[in-house]
């Protein structure tokens, strides 16, 4: 009898420990980790390794090219390269932390200026509001910059592009907050230094100036007309400007197609920070944009390091993302139709959601607020109660980190010196339609110097729109699919 209650009692203990085991095991199985592993000596060596990155010692031009043409496209899809900033051009800059602090001094510049960007459309600014009286512009007058906060920011990642007949290759920045596409044109009244040659009009068959009378020179925020021909400026918000002839040309990319007839200004004075790319692509929403005028159904783009010399792809009407891709619906703007909002409804840290309200993150009826996908800034910026709340979540669960001192505009850094490795708490994105987008360690913990000081990687605005940047980004391929008015986020996809 003894032993029948001793059997009992262990099928008891063994029944109660399985049932304290069990829970746990399928927990571990369903949730996703609450914390992420970020590799300090691999981001320190990146941030020497930039430094003294020679772009003439890495993949010629011609052969990365010759490689682009290689990739294979289906019908009526276009795809080029994608690269880095620093990988067209030698950094000036001898130490890593002032490199940093030019990035971020060129993105609070980006940030102001897409926040006048809307607030002008807000208080229903109108194109004549902004455009000086035709009767007394002199042409000589578009060399100066605009000074009316219609500045729109310049970008840190490059595509190759062909413009002409024959086509003659350039690098240009890629921006999904602008709309207008540009590059430098002989004859240069004053032209910075570009990679490649700049373009020379008369080499093309197909360049065509655009008249005053034009729907495209009537899209134009800023615009004047000599000898009936459409002439475009834009500011942007680092002071940078470009202003010229307004033109119609053959787009080309790669081997995988071309598209005749696209409206771009062609810039006799322009001065900034472009560094290297010979203009930009406005891949923005408005009529102007390359997007829109190459009628694309979507388009994707995946950001590699910024300290890399790697380089990815800008794909348009590609494939649609795969089912392990984080949606999030695209939300219109009424009154800017560059801009590509999304709907989110709130962060997580450690995989608890942060308590932030919900309404810091939308649009309201007027079409103040909201937040949204931006290629051309560089660190998420979120209104001061949101970035604040999820600040102090963050700081909540990392007690052991070796705090020191803020950077410019980040207020939380770590000193990781000691370090080779260290586990951090996940940061993600929380979706409308419930999906969550978990961001690797390396895109919200970034180095600001050699020595190992690194920064939790967002900013507060105090502006009503919020911006999920490139460095959230990056790693990432984001699919604006424009048929299904939503946004996809691929990891691991460059």
């Amino acid at each position: 009898m003894k032993r029948v209650y001793a059997n009992l009692a262990l099928l008891s203990l063994l029944s109660i420990s399985f049932s304290f085991f069990l829970p746990t095991a399928f927990s571990r199985t369903k949730l996703p980790s609450p914390t992420a592993t970020l590799d300090v000596s691999g981001s320190l060596q990146n941030t020497r390794g930039v430094l003294s990155f020679d772009p003439q010692s890495q993949t010629s031009f011609s052969e990365q090219e010759q490689e682009q043409r290689q990739e294979q496209t289906s019908s009526g899809s276009f795809s080029v390269r994608l690269h880095p900033r620093e990988s067209l051009v030698r950094t000036p800059y001898r130490e890593y932390k002032a490199l940093v602090l030019a990035r971020l001094g060129r993105d609070s510049a980006r940030v102001d200026a897409l926040a006048s960007k809307l607030n002008l459309a807000l208080n229903n600014v109108t194109r004549t509001d902004l455009t000086p009286l035709r009767t007394e512009i002199q042409p000589e007058d578009l060399s100066t910059p605009v000074s009316s906060g219609t500045s729109q920011g310049s970008g840190e990642y490059f595509s190759r592009i062909g413009v002409g007949t024959p086509a003659k290759q350039f690098y240009m920045v890629l921006d999904t907050g602008s709309d207008v596409n540009w590059l430098q044109c002989q004859p240069c009244t004053d032209c910075y230094q570009q990679t490649d040659p700049v373009f020379t009009p008369s080499s093309s068959s197909s360049y065509t100036a655009l008249t005053c009378e034009s729907p495209q020179c009537g899209s134009l925020e800023v615009s004047a007309c000599r000898t009936g021909k459409c002439l475009y400026q834009v500011s942007y918000g680092d002071g940078s400007f470009t202003v010229g002839d307004f033109v119609t040309e053959t787009v080309s990319f790669g081997d995988s197609g071309s598209v005749n007839d696209v409206a771009l200004g062609c810039g006799h004075d322009n001065e900034g920070l472009f560094m290297g790319s010979a203009g930009l692509l406005g891949l923005g929403g408005g009529p102007l944009s390359l997007t829109k005028q190459v009628k694309a159904s979507s388009f994707s783009y995946c950001l590699v390091d910024r300290d890399s010399s790697k380089s990815s792809t800008l794909d348009f009407n590609s494939a649609a993302p795969g089912a392990e891709s984080v949606f999030a619906p695209l939300v219109k703007n009424g009154k800017v139709d560059t801009f590509y909002y999304v709907g989110l409804t709130g962060m997580s840290v450690g995989g608890k959601t942060v308590s932030i309200p919900p309404s810091l993150f939308q649009m309201d009826e007027s079409g103040d607020g909201g937040i949204i996908v931006d290629s051309g800034t560089a660190i998420t910026r979120l209104q001061t109660q949101a970035y604040n709340s999820l600040r102090d979540a963050f700081v909540k669960l990392t007690p052991d980190l070796k705090s020191t001192s803020g950077v410019a505009l980040f207020d939380t850094c770590y000193d990781f010196s000691s370090l080779s490795s260290v586990q951090v708490p996940t940061v993600s994105f929380q979706f409308t339609g419930g999906r969550s987008l978990a961001l690797p360690a390396k895109n919200y913990l970034i180095p600001v110097d050699s020595a190992g000081t690194f920064c939790f990687a967002f900013a507060p605005t105090t502006s009503s729109l919020s911006i999920i940047g490139n460095v959230q980004q990056q790693g990432t391929r984001v699919t604006f699919d424009l048929a299904k008015s939503r946004v996809g986020f691929t990891p691991n996809k460059c």
